[in-house]
């Protein structure tokens, strides 16, 4: 099973909304609800429950279809950072490393991949990322 950023993101705010409320924290020390609004998850979500259908229905895929996959889950994320302005240097390791997790789930070898490119693995997203 992965592990969405996201969830993660979420599952800190609830704790750190609870601290709050249990007066062990301070609303000023409150990091994760200033990093990640509601509204900023739920749209990640979105972006990742679209690429994670994406990379399901493809069958065979050449490498163009793999990309293709990758740069409409970036553009979307790009979107989601334009909007909300909340994808940093963390968010962007988690993203980048769950976009190529979902890949690598689905049977791809994203080595393999990127290798044919003459790109690092670690550059999947690059073309596309403005974050």
């Amino acid at each position: 099973m992965i592990t969405r950023p996201s969830q993660k993101w979420g599952r800190d705010v609830r704790e750190q909304k609870a601290a709050i409320a249990a007066g062990t924290l301070t609303e000023d020390a409150a990091y994760a609800l200033r990093l990640w609004s509601e509204p900023f998850i739920t749209a990640v979500d979105a972006a990742l429950d679209a690429y994670e259908a994406d990379v399901r229905s493809l069958s065979a895929p050449s490498d163009e279809e793999v990309f293709a996959a990758v740069e409409r889950v970036i553009t979307a994320l790009n979107a989601v950072s334009d909007e909300h302005g909340m994808i940093e240097t963390g968010e962007r390791e988690d993203l980048c490393e769950y976009v190529d997790v979902v890949l690598t789930n689905a049977g791809l070898d994203v080595e393999a991949l990127t290798s044919r490119h003459d790109i690092e693995r670690y550059e999947l997203t690059d073309e596309w990322r403005d974050w």
